[in-house]
């Protein structure tokens, strides 16, 4: 009966060594997976976050240190979750490093060229600001006879196109702005549609 107790015994320590054994060549082989894998996403990825002519961000660097410099311990399943870890570390500076690339690549495609200014106007303001322009070439012109007038309708229609002229303005930089005739067109709304008049 004893020697039966003891077969036992040993059968169950044989498979427990057999268990662990095996699970920890599963881990082994699962950390060396996930190292192969990762070596050749960091191959892969590099043109998506490298800029020519610059060095490679910082975080990135750092991050990809980490994971090369990465050293396995006793337990692999604790190797597992540390690398883990400096996976989410890479992840997430290289995400950034990504979306700084594509943001300064697509506002070098936006932006105009030297010399051009780009705005962007209600089509109601582009629409005064045509007639305006417009009625200012016609004055311009040596035959003109101020036959034809414009007039606006009321001061919600002059205020509407004074500051439809002010975006105008404010986009041209501030060395070739003109100064003080956004004040001059208040003025005149002012001096046109007085307080008194609007009471009456």
């Amino acid at each position: 009966m004893e020697i039966l107790a003891v077969i036992i015994v040993l059968h169950l320590l044989l498979f427990a060594a057999a268990w662990s054994s095996a699970r920890s060549y599963f881990a082994k082989g699962r950390l060396a997976g996930m190292e192969e894998a990762t070596r050749e996403i960091i191959r892969g990825i590099r043109s998506h976050y490298e800029v020519a002519g610059q060095a490679a961000p910082d975080q990135v660097t750092k991050a990809i240190a980490a994971i090369n410099t990465f050293a396995q311990g006793r337990s692999c399943e604790k190797d597992i979750l540390r690398y883990h870890a400096r996976l989410w570390t890479f992840g997430d500076a290289t995400g950034s490093a990504c979306w700084r690339k594509g943001f300064e690549t697509c506002r070098q495609e936006m932006s105009p060229p030297p010399g051009r200014i780009r705005i962007h106007m209600p089509v109601e303001d582009l629409q005064y600001i045509a007639s305006l322009a417009d009625l200012g070439f016609r004055k311009m012109m040596p035959n003109d006879r101020g036959i034809e007038t414009r007039r606006f309708d009321g001061e919600a229609h002059a205020l509407e196109v004074t500051r439809a002229v002010e975006r105008l303005e404010l986009a041209i930089p501030p060395k070739m702005r003109p100064s003080g005739q956004a004040s001059t067109r208040q003025a005149m709304i002012r001096h046109w549609w007085p307080s008194e008049r609007k009471i009456a």
